[in-house]
């Protein structure tokens, strides 16, 4: 089993970026502390902390558009997580099916 104490050495708030199974297409980054990464392995479901709410949220609580996690990987420094997830319906709260979709034209 992975050593949790790991990942919050740092910090206790860490960055999760979401990955949609078999396309590999970036869904959301979002911010996760112990207890999210808890329920997160208990329920096989993506949990975070809302920075805003103050507060843990199950993505797809209030929309039913879960994101189902099928892997997680840490980085090399063990401080940023990537769930490879399969999504219930869209991920961004806007409808879109990622959250990134407004493109910086360079």
């Amino acid at each position: 089993m992975f050593d949790l104490d790991l990942l919050f050495q740092k910090s206790s708030l860490i960055p999760v970026i979401v990955q949609e199974q078999g396309s590999g297409q970036v869904l959301m980054l979002g911010f996760t502390n112990r207890e999210a990464v808890e329920l997160t392995l208990q329920t096989k479901t993506a949990w975070f902390w809302s920075r805003s709410r103050q507060k843990l949220w199950n993505k797809g609580e209030t929309s039913g558009n879960f994101l189902h996690v099928k892997e997680i990987f840490t980085d090399c420094d063990t401080d940023t997580l990537l769930y490879i997830c399969k999504p219930e319906g869209p991920t961004c709260h806007t409808g879109a099916h990622s959250c990134f979709f407004n493109q910086i034209k360079l």
